[in-house]
């Protein structure tokens, strides 16, 4: 009798702990759009691209944080001093301190720099001005009021907004 309660009781336990794993995994990834305080302090001042260091447009920028430690962050920089072909490809930075998907295609741990073309696409650049990916952008023609540079809730990820245009990110 005794051995049968313990067997009831170590299932049942071995139970409940299989069906909460789900919500930890959940609460891992799940996305929170930083604003504020929490915003400034994870935002840099500056990013460097192509041996050229450039101030932080603060009013443009975003960050998520997905889970608790795991964050993204984009901002848009000052490129004036940059020669015109850099600035047709470079408009701010994006740092991920772990693997994501943007629409799709992996990108690994590190800081870059990234544009969104004319032509429907958001280019992600090494730091050196190299291309590592080129994303088909999706229009956003029911936003209201497009912002240079923005994130929002969707799905499992958040979409990043260059005006209507957008890309969506998930963490792997």
């Amino acid at each position: 009798m005794m051995n049968l309660r313990r067997v009831l009781f170590t299932s049942s336990l071995l139970l409940s702990v299989l069906c909460c794993l789900p919500a930890f995994v959940v609460a891992q990834n799940s996305a929170t759009i930083l604003t504020g305080a929490e915003l400034n302090q994870v935002v840099p001042p500056g990013f460097y691209f192509q041996g050229l260091s450039a101030p932080t447009q603060m009013r443009n920028s975003a960050a998520v944080r997905f889970g608790s430690k795991r964050f993204v962050i984009t901002g848009l920089v000052d490129t004036s001093g940059y020669a015109a072909d850099v600035r047709a490809k470079y408009e701010g930075f994006f740092i991920t301190d772990s693997p994501v998907s943007i629409n799709g295609s992996d990108l690994g741990t590190g800081a870059y720099g990234f544009g969104f073309s004319n032509d429907g696409k958001m280019h992600i650049l090494d730091l050196a001005g190299n291309q590592i990916l080129s994303i088909a952008t999706t229009k956003d023609t029911a936003l209201q009021r497009p912002r240079p540079l923005m994130m929002t809730k969707s799905g499992d990820g958040v979409r990043l907004y260059s005006g209507k245009d957008y890309v969506t990110v998930v963490a792997k």
